[in-house]
């Protein structure tokens, strides 16, 4: 089982993995953004009135999905540093346990804060468990598909009040970024920031999109109307895709 855990929302993802297939996906998106304390306590109830969320498990993952991040290039890495790194993008409290999760394929550190309240809650209902910070999922499973590409693709993945965009020039990483995404208007003034910062043409630069969007949706016209090469991420790309969709990237491409 995986759990994506996020101040705008709760997801899970149980997985057979004896036949590698989909077993449930529970969704549990908030109307306002919740303190942690009160996140907790969507946690608890989810497990207590979802009966698949009451089996054993063999493998138990927390993904932690938050602003609260930034990434380090390992040759300029220390590990006594981590506060050091973050302090300058997020507001961090001397009391916060601070962490960093491996991207291999780039030798990039990707430094953030957990959410302690619910590890420990895991942790005390399950025993050992894995977490790691959705980004490292993103990049990692992004830098896979471009490992032997030479353009540069911005790939942007949409959540429940979240955008994250990652861009790539062949199979190098170039930025990391995610934004709280509330309207059309957020999405694009978003995206068209970051081309103009990196000087990107949106007459050339290909644009994927991916997660809780589809052709069909306003925010897919919104960025076919400023930027020509625009298009969804085909969904066989998922690690699992029977439900024919990109929604939940990070969740389902977390196993």
């Amino acid at each position: 089982m995986s759990i994506q855990v996020d101040l705008n929302g709760l997801s899970f993802f149980i997985l057979n993995s004896d036949s590698n297939a989909v077993v449930q996906l529970i969704s549990n998106p908030f109307e306002t953004k919740q303190t942690p304390n009160r996140l907790l306590n969507h946690l608890e109830h989810a497990f207590n009135t979802h009966q698949a969320l009451q089996k054993k498990f063999s493998k138990v993952q927390i993904i932690h999905s938050n602003a609260m991040q930034t990434l380090v290039p390992s040759a300029l890495f220390d590990e006594a540093a981590l506060s050091d790194y973050i302090k300058y993008n997020t507001k961090i409290f001397k009391t916060d346990f601070i962490t960093y999760d491996v991207i291999q394929n780039e030798d990039i550190m990707v430094v953030y804060v957990p959410l302690v309240n619910i590890n420990n809650f895991i942790f005390e209902r399950f025993g050992s468990f894995e977490y790691k910070h959705s980004a490292t999922i993103l990049i990692d499973r992004v830098l896979q598909w471009q490992k032997n590409s030479s353009d540069t693709i911005m790939f942007v993945n949409i959540e429940h009040k979240r955008m994250t965009i990652v861009v790539t020039n062949g199979n190098h990483l170039t930025l990391y970024n995610s934004f709280d995404c509330n309207t059309a208007e957020d999405f694009i003034y978003y995206i068209l920031f970051t081309a103009e910062q990196l000087n990107l043409n949106p007459e050339e630069f290909k644009c994927q999109l991916m997660g809780s969007i589809s052709e069909n949706d306003n925010l897919y016209t919104m960025a076919y109307t400023y930027i020509r090469h625009v298009s969804i991420l085909p969904y066989n790309k998922m690690r699992y895709h029977d439900n024919k969709t990109t929604a939940h990237f990070t969740l389902l491409n977390s196993l």
